[in-house]
């Protein structure tokens, strides 16, 4: 008798079958200073090399300002991973970035419950 769950694992239910690390190659770290509120943006220039799957997801979900944050929900990686991916981007070129233009203090609770929930409300 199995259990259930102890059956073979068949398309979503299997997860991510890459480790999100393998995505990055194994870095930790971006070339570029990045934070979760920063916003990326293509800036129409082509990429020069190869670049994986993965940043050609983020690089369509650039196409207007997006805050990293919302960059690694829609991708499903850790943030880790989504910020080296973005600063590659940026290295080459195909994305451009600045910080975020506070209109309050940053460090507002109400700003960073919005914040917050709407993280919540992606995932």
């Amino acid at each position: 008798m199995t259990a259930a769950g102890d059956g073979p694992w068949l398309d979503d239910a299997a997860g991510r079958l890459v480790r999100p690390f393998t995505v990055s190659n194994g870095r930790t770290r971006p070339t570029v200073a990045l934070d979760l509120v920063s916003q990326v943006m293509a800036t129409g220039a082509t990429p020069l090399g190869y670049l994986g799957p993965e940043h050609a997801q983020a690089l369509e979900r650039c196409r207007v300002p997006v805050a990293v944050a919302e960059v690694a929900a829609h991708l499903t990686l850790p943030v880790a991973v989504t910020k080296v991916l973005l600063a590659d981007l940026v290295d080459c070129g195909a994305l451009t970035t600045k910080p975020p233009a506070f209109h309050h203090n940053p460090t507002d609770r109400a700003l960073l419950e919005a914040v917050l929930d709407g993280l919540r409300r992606q995932l």
